[in-house]
């Protein structure tokens, strides 16, 4: 008698063929994430300037890195509830308006003050916009496309570094830090016009609502342990991922000797590299198992992290190079993470388990972007940074604990496989 197989994520068939309907969802959803993605990376590479401009200290610059994260992770909790009671497409338009004010308010600040609300305002209603997206990808795609989807719409991630950062760095250098924020502002606009006369309404989840209240759907979400295990995984990997970004660009600038002027080179050519990497990654999610993925992309990430925060002056296409092998790893977390989370909730749960998923995951972002503004010192505007390698070395221990929660992820995930369960 045959001894049965494992159950396994992997497609035992060849690759399913997106619709036209489809293609048009992933651009869409590419070019939303690309605006969100970039308003909050934008921060990274404009810190140097912000704060000798706006006189701001290491301890304050990470607070207005983390205040947006902190802020999406509250608001994405209390709207957990709600997440699954309306049509996606009202609920997407509504969160992506109040993100275009926020990021209208951003380019208006004037102080630290100022800027410190503006990103609270943005965070608010960026953070839950995310989450809106990763349900209607899992509404409209099966288990095996999410990977390829997840591969292209992470390439807004790739877009805003060749295109975004740079053009943003160059518009701060030459009109000032506030111009980049109405570019940002500018796209939020014309790509909400887009959803509003392209996007289909999505309302098939509401016929299968379990939960009479939104407190009670949120209630339930939360006490099942199977989808702890996801929420904590997400949080983890979140937590390495935001240890060392606020703080790039300063580095290099101080302690590598990279001129602000190049900086662009550097985010133009990793940007570059990433849209080559992702979708390759994505179509290796798909055929071949996830969790092998994301072990093979946290090795490399590891090893690149802690010779990145290590660097000393050295030329400029050392530091691409570095730059460019270390967002390949981190790249090859990313996209098979999130299939593999993707697949954890039933769908009458899955608005509100994103919800959670995408506040947990930026509240755990903005406290170690907070940490890591503690840790960090600077004694001048100039100085170099100190105790920038500690970071480095503090992610590693994050990374090994994301291994063995994404092995869970992934294995609760087979057996919902195996048991036929929809996903």
């Amino acid at each position: 008698m045959s001894q049965p197989t494992t159950p396994t994520i992997a497609a035992e068939q060849p690759l399913k063929k997106f619709t036209p309907y489809q293609v048009l969802i992933i651009v869409i959803l590419a070019f939303l994430q690309f605006t969100i993605i970039l308003d909050f990376m934008i921060i990274s590479p404009l810190g140097d300037l912000l704060m000798k401009e706006l006189d701001l200290g290491t301890a304050q610059f990470g607070s207005v890195v983390s205040i947006y994260a902190i802020s999406a992770g509250v608001s994405g909790i209390l709207t957990a509830g709600f997440a699954d009671k309306f049509d996606r497409k009202k609920l997407l338009l509504f969160f992506y308006s109040g993100f275009l004010i926020g990021t209208i308010s951003c380019g208006l600040a004037w102080d630290y003050h100022t800027l410190l609300i503006a990103r609270l305002i943005t965070g608010v209603f960026g953070g839950v916009v995310g989450s809106i997206s990763m349900a209607i990808i899992t509404d409209i795609f099966s288990f095996q496309q999410r990977g390829r989807v997840m591969g292209f719409v992470q390439m807004a991630f790739a877009g805003s570094q060749i295109l975004g950062v740079p053009i943003g760095i160059v518009l701060a250098n030459h009109w000032g830090w506030h111009s980049t924020f109405f570019m940002v502002a500018g796209l939020v606009f014309i790509i909400g016009i887009v959803v509003i006369f392209r996007m289909q309404p999505l309302t098939g989840h509401l016929a299968i609502q379990r939960d009479k209240t939104p407190i009670q759907h949120l209630w339930h979400t939360i006490q099942k342990k199977d989808y702890r295990i996801g929420f904590l995984a997400t949080a983890m990997v979140s937590m390495g991922g935001f240890m060392i970004m606020p703080f790039t660009s300063a580095f290099l600038v101080n302690n590598v000797g990279i001129l602000q002027e190049e900086l662009p080179i550097i985010f133009f050519s990793t940007g570059i590299a990433s849209m080559v990497i992702m979708p390759v990654v994505g179509r290796l999610s798909d055929r071949l198992d996830k969790f092998k993925i994301f072990a093979i992309g946290s090795l490399i990430a590891s090893i690149m992290v802690v010779i990145y925060t290590n660097l000393t002056p050295v030329p400029i296409w050392v530091v691409i190079f570095i730059n460019i092998i270390l967002f390949m790893g981190i790249m090859s977390r990313m996209v098979p993470a999130t299939a593999l989370n993707s697949a954890v909730p039933e769908p009458y749960d899955r608005g509100a388990y994103m919800s959670i998923n995408s506040s947990l995951q930026q509240m755990a972002g903005g406290f170690a972007a907070l940490f890591a503004g503690f840790i960090v010192v600077q004694e001048t505007k100039t100085s170099p940074l100190q105790h920038f390698n500690w970071l480095g070395y503090t992610m590693l221990g994050f990374v090994a604990l994301t291994v063995f929660l994404v092995y869970r992820m992934s294995e609760l995930v087979k057996r919902k496989i195996a048991a036929h369960k929809p996903t």
